[in-house]
């Protein structure tokens, strides 16, 4: 038999959220579309959130709200948002399939696995814990504290937390914002076609290895599910 631990090439992986292992688009859009009839601005469609989606709750409302709308205006129309989607943010959203079994494989192959999102590190606690209960050896969201990404300080603070070099960690998102990350904490990365980009964008982004489904990813992690 095959010792599945002889191939697995990084001690540690580190994972988007939105898009990269939890389908959340359909809770961000009628969480959004809720703050927005809320306070009588047009909503969006998910094809349209969709796209705003990867910078962060502020990015995403910015870019949901009518052009011109005034900070002040927006910062009413995003602390409500932030506390709407807290509250519901668990309603359709689940794993992609397949992400499970990835999860569960590396955990036997002794690869360490940590989360790091521009969602609100609440709501990331949230997501995280329910469906991925303990197989996550860190998560951590958007908080005020540490610089959100591209900004390399939360993948910094998890490899220092885990006691693992960057040489033996890889960074796998769906998102251009997830490929200037991994450049700026000068770690391999891996991009999946499945999220929020296609693989066309990704590459135009500067994606180098791209998984088109979860199965790839595994083998191109060194495992097979």
């Amino acid at each position: 038999m095959t010792n599945r631990k002889s191939t697995l090439k990084y001690r540690l992986a580190i994972f988007d959220l939105d898009g990269t292992i939890l389908d959340t688009l359909a809770d961000l859009t009628a969480s959004v579309n809720y703050a927005l009839e809320r306070f009588g601005y047009p909503t969006r469609t998910a094809a349209e959130v969709r796209r705003f989606l990867g910078n962060g709750s502020v990015v995403l409302m910015t870019k949901s709200l009518p052009a011109g709308t005034s900070e002040t205006d927006r910062n009413k129309v995003l602390d409500f948002y932030n506390d709407y989607y807290q509250a519901h943010c668990n309603l359709e959203t689940r794993p992609y399939e397949g992400i499970p079994e990835l999860f569960s494989k590396l955990r036997s192959a002794d690869c360490k696995i940590a989360v790091v999102s521009n969602k609100p590190d609440s709501a990331v606690q949230v997501l995280c814990r329910e469906h991925f209960c303990d197989s996550l050896d860190a998560a951590t969201g958007q908080r005020s504290d540490v610089r959100k990404k591209p900004a390399p300080d939360a993948i910094n603070d998890i490899l220092n937390k885990l006691s693992i070099d960057r040489k033996d960690s890889v960074y796998v998102g769906d998102s251009e914002v997830d490929i200037a990350t991994a450049g700026n904490a000068a770690m391999d990365c891996i991009s999946v076609e499945w999220g929020f980009r296609d693989r066309d964008f990704l590459m135009e982004s500067g994606a180098t290895v791209v998984a088109s489904d979860v199965a790839e990813l595994a083998q191109m992690l060194g495992i097979m599910i």
